[in-house]
């Protein structure tokens, strides 16, 4: 590897470790609801291999959500099973390369972001630290 390439490599990772906790929860899920969408593309052209890809990142993101949350907490209990519903969805549109079943997985997940995004733009606008955030949902 070069020294851009390394140069490159550490700012991305030095960029994410000073994320907010909130931050970095919209980051999984543009980066699932990313993977989801080139997966469907994938499937329409016939590259399974890409589209198996893709589904297991997408799934993997899902995983990193639910190992995540903190259990103390009842809306956590709830998320885990929307999750674990969204988690298996994957793996049916995996095994069937089903398009339709990714729009339903690709829609749950951009209602959950976008749920998420309006949390952490409110604490934004109430001066509250982004720390705090680990106490509604997330452990860090």
């Amino acid at each position: 590897m070069n020294m851009y390439a390394q140069a490159y490599d550490q700012y991305k990772k030095t960029s994410i470790e000073t994320l907010s906790p909130g931050k970095l929860l919209l980051m999984l899920y543009d980066g699932a609801i990313r993977n989801v969408k080139d997966a469907r593309e994938a499937i329409k052209t016939k590259d399974y291999n890409m589209a198996h890809n893709r589904i297991i990142k997408a799934q993997d993101i899902v995983t990193e959500l639910m190992v995540t949350l903190n259990m103390e907490y009842d809306i956590s209990k709830q998320l885990y099973s929307i999750y674990d519903y969204i988690y298996r969805r994957m793996v049916e549109a995996n095994v069937n390369k089903d398009t339709e079943i990714l729009d339903e997985v690709e829609g749950f997940l951009t209602e959950l972001r976008d749920t998420w995004q309006e949390v952490v733009k409110k604490q934004a606008g109430n001066g509250i630290e982004a720390r705090q955030m680990q106490n509604l949902s997330i452990k860090g």
